[in-house]
């Protein structure tokens, strides 16, 4: 058989930036950019044309920005990922792309390695946030005017002590490989405790399990 190419559409409003995007993605061999689109009215168009595997989404478009445009092609049918690049990295612009259903939010400064990574890694099912951005969400509900309540919040509280390990480390932006590292265990091992986080918490992949542990109060200002 032969390597499964990563088709990928690029949605962004400066064309110089996408020219950069397409030289970076076009240069791996497992991925091919398969369009580019001006605006989120045609980021949605031309996902429901082509159906890429990966879209990458600037946030501040013409005509229909970012986070709106990610909201309608995760309503398709059998959609896309969605990794949303931005050079805003306000908590509330990373807050309503994970809500949007994001599977990735990387600024567009990030070295050209982890662009590739955050593509790569949302073809593969996996999510990838900057731990930068991780750390501003969990100062966000740090500094919420009601301190969490005591113990482990009730949607947790049918997780494993390993299962909640690995959330707190989900929630520091942490992928499959480096958990198995910090926890020295498999990766499998983890992929596996992750499969069970995501339907004990009744969650659609592990970004929703890190908004959840925000909104609950799981994780607090630490990372921890």
């Amino acid at each position: 058989m032969g390597r499964v190419t990563i088709r990928v559409l690029i949605a962004d409003d400066q064309q110089l930036l996408r020219a950069g995007f397409r030289v970076i993605l076009d240069a791996e061999p497992d991925i091919e950019v398969v369009d580019e689109a001006p605006d989120g009215v045609e980021a949605v168009r031309r996902t429901q044309l082509l159906r890429p595997d990966v879209v990458l989404m600037d946030i501040r478009m013409p005509e229909l920005d970012g986070l709106a445009a990610t909201e309608q092609i995760m309503s398709m049918t059998d959609p896309p990922r969605v990794v949303v690049l931005t050079t805003f990295d306000l908590n509330e612009y990373v807050y309503r792309a994970l809500r949007a259903g994001a599977s990735g939010f990387l600024l567009k400064d990030a070295p050209s390695s982890r662009l590739v990574a955050a593509v790569r890694a949302a073809a593969g099912g996996d999510e990838l946030i900057e731990p930068s951005i991780t750390r501003r969400l969990v100062e966000a509900y740090a500094d919420a005017e009601a301190a969490p309540p005591p113990g482990l919040p009730e949607m947790m509280r049918g997780l494993t002590d390993r299962e909640i390990d690995v959330l707190r480390l989900i929630a520091r932006g942490l992928s499959n490989g480096e958990i198995a590292d910090e926890l020295v265990v498999a990766e499998t091992t983890v992929k596996t405790h992750v499969a069970r986080i995501l339907a004990k918490l009744d969650v659609r992949d592990r970004v929703q399990a890190v908004v959840a542990a925000y909104e609950s109060g799981f994780v607090d200002g630490r990372g921890r």
